[in-house]
């Protein structure tokens, strides 16, 4: 097997692989190394989002909310259930499985597009007459050779100073996946994304649940109104959220985790959980890379640094997701892994920052995209705002969950589309809508003039936009 290739990729997450597949329908010898194993040793492509992330938690999120409605929501549906119990450890096997088959997934669409795949840590050796050479360190150790570098490394957990991870007791995402019985106290330092997913996870199943967030505002990046109407309705359902936090000393025992902490009014606690979740961000995965082996700059923060099109201080030496500037999501990654592909072959690809979605897949979930409302009377841009509340809508009643709204922001001049946010039941589906309005310059007359499925969802996204006039027609 020829070890040449026009384009390696470094990293087979959602960044790595989709670029590599897009580099070979484009017609490129693609190669694609990736380190991830699985428990039996053998290759796990998908990157954090896969193993570790996206997917994983939202099988668990799953698992947990079916139980909290077996166990509350289905009396109201004349659905009785007796001697009602949860097999934590099934509950995780399942979750294992779903990541099993997103591997497997990956590595079939390697095959069905030609992509060559190297189970192994990649790293650069050197650089020598426009060809990098790329170390693969594995079962067996070989070197292959690119024109063209994608590094798609993606980004580890940040750990509290004088508190590693031992995913035992003070657990990264990693541990908070692997939790094989109910903790009685479980804490949760950061009220971001990952917390507040894993913390409603074990919440829903039996654990007393508390929430250690330094910031003075819930959800600082979410719009406001959207951002408190999310914190009323998740403390409602038990999670002790707790903003304004400065954490003290950290200690972890033989069974248990001791936390120190001055609460928002100055005063001190000491905490004793079972487990402790610490999610307070990611850092970039550089390390082991040997950038300096060609010359690839890194920013202050680990972060290589890129300009707009994603291309590197090296020439044919490129760089995506996590590992870059901008927001750490899945979907951004891939995005970008498609657009260097493109531009590899000559073409224009496209990744709109302004334009993309962020979902937060609690129970009701958070969804936005665009400009939050603070932002604009920051940038003194005018705006009109139109919200219309789930429990004006005939499917959330149906469906019994008519918690939270949807908010359209507009421009008080133009009245395009600035920003929609949304809290509520499946807003991780609606949100889509406002991508895609938003990305073709959309006014709100425009999703206001469409005409949307009754009874659906959806059509609280239409009442919304026509609340930007005024003229919402069920509320």
């Amino acid at each position: 097997m020829s070890k040449e290739f026009d384009v390696v990729v470094i990293g087979a997450g959602p960044g790595g692989y989709v670029a590599a597949i897009r580099a070979a329908q484009l017609g490129f010898k693609t190669a694609c190394i990736d380190e991830w194993k699985n428990e039996k040793g053998g290759p796990a492509p998908g990157g954090t989002c896969t193993n570790v992330g996206c997917i994983p938690s939202k099988a668990l999120l799953q698992s947990s909310e079916n139980y909290e409605h077996a166990g509350h929501a289905f009396a109201d549906h004349g659905i009785e259930v007796k001697g009602l119990s949860i097999d934590i450890k099934k509950m995780i096997a399942r979750k294992d499985n779903v990541v099993k088959q997103n591997n497997d997934g990956i590595l079939y669409l390697f095959k069905k597009n030609k992509v060559t795949f190297f189970h192994g840590r990649g790293s650069f050796e050197k650089a020598e007459g426009g060809v990098y050479s790329v170390k693969v360190a594995g079962a067996a150790e070989e070197t292959i050779t690119g024109k063209h570098v994608i590094v798609a490394t993606g980004s580890n957990p940040r750990a509290l100073p004088g508190a590693a991870f031992d995913e035992k007791l003070i657990l990264s995402n990693t541990g908070a996946l692997e939790i094989d019985a109910v903790p009685k106290k479980l804490g949760v330092i950061g009220a971001g994304v990952i917390g507040l997913e894993m913390g409603s996870v074990w919440r829903r199943v039996g654990a007393e649940v508390t929430v250690l967030e330094a910031m003075p505002t819930f959800l600082g990046a979410v719009d406001e109104q959207i951002a408190k109407e999310a914190q009323k309705l998740l403390a409602k359902q038990g999670l002790n959220i707790n903003l304004g936090v400065k954490i003290g000393a950290i200690t972890a025992g033989k069974k248990d985790v001791t936390v120190e902490y001055t609460d928002a009014s100055g005063k001190e606690h000491k905490d004793v959980f079972d487990k402790l979740i610490v999610s307070i961000g990611r850092v970039p995965n550089t390390n082991g890379l040997n950038a300096e082996a060609v010359g690839l700059k890194l920013d202050e923060r680990g972060f290589i640094a890129v300009d707009g099109d994603c291309k590197t201080s090296q020439p044919n030496v490129w760089a995506v997701g996590d590992v870059v500037r901008g927001p750490m999501l899945a979907h951004k990654a891939e995005e970008e892994g498609v657009a260097v592909a493109e531009r590899i072959a000559g073409q224009h690809g496209h990744v709109n920052f302004n334009t993309i979605p962020w979902v937060i897949y609690t129970s009701p979930e958070i969804a936005w995209v665009g400009k939050t409302e603070q932002q604009l009377k920051a940038e003194g841009v005018p705006y009109k705002a139109g919200t219309f509340p789930f429990m004006a809508n005939g499917r959330a009643r149906a469906l019994g969950d008519t918690s939270g709204m949807v908010k359209f922001l507009a421009d008080a001049k133009t009245d395009e589309i600035l920003g929609v946010h949304m809290v509520g039941p499946m807003v991780s589906e609606l949100i889509s809508e406002a991508v895609v309005a938003m990305e073709f310059r959309a006014s709100s007359e425009d999703i206001a003039r469409i005409c949307h499925a009754h009874p659906s969802l959806s059509e609280s996204t239409k009442e919304a936009a026509l609340a930007v006039d005024k003229r919402s027609l069920n509320f």
